[in-house]
């Protein structure tokens, strides 16, 4: 190229800047005239051939004479989208109406044009990378990646998705990085987990300042987002089920709505939860007398994350879920869970985050607006478990949510309280926990050893090493205080109870 400015690009961004022009050479010789246009079109031919518009047209003027017929009459004469056609590349005479050879300009008319500053050639900044061929552009972008229906539902689907987005990741970037085992892969994830377990809140009960929120323990980074995807899409799947009738009679509920926060849709696994006394005289717990759906089989490899990585202990096992979907102002009010179930349990959150607000004493302040001594935000994909205090002595509730959020409790039975023709799930008895790295400290101790019903439980979780940095921005704090050491001069908000307050169990789950 004879065009300082085309020189200053390599071959292969010529050969973009041609393909992508080409691409636009009907916009671009709109409403121009049959000399400009076919000027263009040779312009950016120029572009792809490398040879300069000068030595084109030598070239296609010897090529037309040669095979130019003595009579012109018989050409067909070319209407104006013909003339769009690679007619230079062709090398066939085109004449236009009044039977002038249009190969055949004199070079005086168009050799004066050089570039100018509004020509369209592409910036160096243009997102396609300069140094890439034109089929490896075509392969990054175009090529045909796997789709969630492709996946095999087994018991490792949710790290399998992982593994793909991690791969897609590395194909973009170029990167090639030594191949991991799948157990190696969730290996590493376990270890990345942050467990924040430093909650502390002070509130005088029974005489005497306690810590209302010891046995709280916030899991983050155990569902990846497209973990979460699967899940949410799954749940949705189960919602239009519930709306079909074909669920269990008492698995699917979705209350009219009447007021905010209220009519909260719930879809409930291993066993039927009655929240009040019903038209039929049941009490409010677990209904014994009614057959509940199973856990499906994706909850399931939930619960085995939650176990393999010790966000849940095995003495703790849960049988029975309950799936919460929110729309907009929806809550659920202050309560304590029913001692129907066993202690620990815990609620995963999905879609968008939301406070947990815990307190002896929660106030009411209007439709879906609670105040309380201590807040948690709970992250999307977070896992909070409750234990101890946690879960005995402070009450939990969650005010109005601002967007739809999903969260899934899961929970364990007492067996006094199974319901008929329920059988614990083989597949879930014989999880074995991740062990913990020799350089942790812990040698290989788990979490299972502590005990599922001990309020001091988080005391010695306290005194366990998990790798982890706990987030002081998220925790021990009276009203967004500074966190309490436990001495009694500290001490902002107290509040009168008795040394167990009263359980509400018109709601059992986050």
């Amino acid at each position: 190229m004879d065009d300082p400015l085309v020189r200053a690009y390599t071959a292969s961004e010529r050969e973009i800047a041609a393909e992508f022009l080409t691409d636009w050479l009907p916009f671009l010789s709109q409403d121009l005239c049959d000399h400009c246009s076919l000027a263009i079109r040779r312009r950016i031919e120029s572009l792809r051939s490398g040879t300069s518009v000068k030595a084109e047209q030598v070239e296609q003027t010897r090529l037309h004479q040669a095979l130019r017929p003595s009579n012109t009459t018989n050409h067909i004469m070319p209407t104006g989208e013909d003339l769009v056609l690679e007619s230079s590349i062709s090398g066939l005479s085109i004449t236009d109406a009044s039977g002038l050879d249009l190969n055949q300009q004199p070079s005086n008319q168009i050799d004066h044009i050089v570039p100018t500053g509004w020509d369209p050639i592409p910036e160096p900044s243009t997102p396609i990378t300069p140094t890439k061929s034109n089929s490896h552009i075509k392969t990054e972008f175009s090529g045909t990646r796997p789709s969630w229906a492709d996946m095999a539902q087994e018991e490792d689907e949710l790290e399998e998705m992982e593994d793909e987005a991690r791969l897609k990741r590395e194909g973009e970037t170029g990167k090639s990085k030594m191949e991991l085992s799948r157990e190696q892969k969730e290996l590493n994830r376990f270890r990345n987990v942050k467990r924040n377990k430093d909650f502390v809140c002070l509130e005088r009960v029974g005489g005497r300042p306690i810590n209302i929120v010891s046995g709280l323990e916030l899991h983050t980074g155990v569902f990846s987002p497209i973990e979460q995807k699967r899940i949410v899409d799954f749940v949705h799947q189960l919602h239009d089920k519930g709306q079909k009738g074909e669920l269990g009679e008492r698995t699917y509920s979705a209350p009219a709505k009447w007021m905010r926060g209220k009519g909260r849709v719930t879809m409930q696994f291993g066993c039927n939860y009655n929240y009040a006394t019903d038209r039929n005289g049941n009490p409010p717990g677990i209904m014994q007398n009614v057959a509940a759906d199973p856990m499906p089989d994706l909850f399931k490899i939930m619960v085995k994350r939650l176990l393999k990585w010790h966000v849940l202990p095995m003495t703790c096992i849960p049988d029975s879920c309950i799936v919460n979907m929110y729309e907009p102002g929806d809550c659920i009010p202050p309560h304590i869970d029913s001692h129907d179930f066993v202690r620990p349990f815990c609620t995963v959150s999905f879609v968008s985050e939301c406070n947990i607000v815990f307190g002896t004493s929660l106030k009411v302040l209007g439709p879906g607006e609670f105040g309380g001594s201590f807040s948690i935000p709970l992250p999307v994909g977070s896992v909070l478990v409750l234990n101890g205090n946690g879960a005995d002595v402070a009450k939990h509730c969650v005010p109005a949510v601002p967007t739809k959020r999903i969260s899934i409790t899961f929970r364990k039975m007492e067996k006094s309280k199974w319901p008929v023709g329920f059988a614990l799930e083989p597949d879930l008895q014989n999880v074995v926990p991740y062990p913990y790295d020799s350089t942790s400290g812990e040698k290989g101790r788990r979490l299972s050893e502590e005990s599922s019903g001990d309020s001091r439980s988080s005391n010695l979780s306290s005194r366990l090493n998990f790798n982890s940095t706990p987030n002081s921005n998220s925790s021990s704090s009276f009203r967004g205080g500074r966190r309490s050491r436990g001495k009694a001069p500290m001490i902002r908000t107290l509040y009168k109870s008795p040394l167990l307050p009263s359980t509400s169990h018109e709601e059992g789950a986050v």
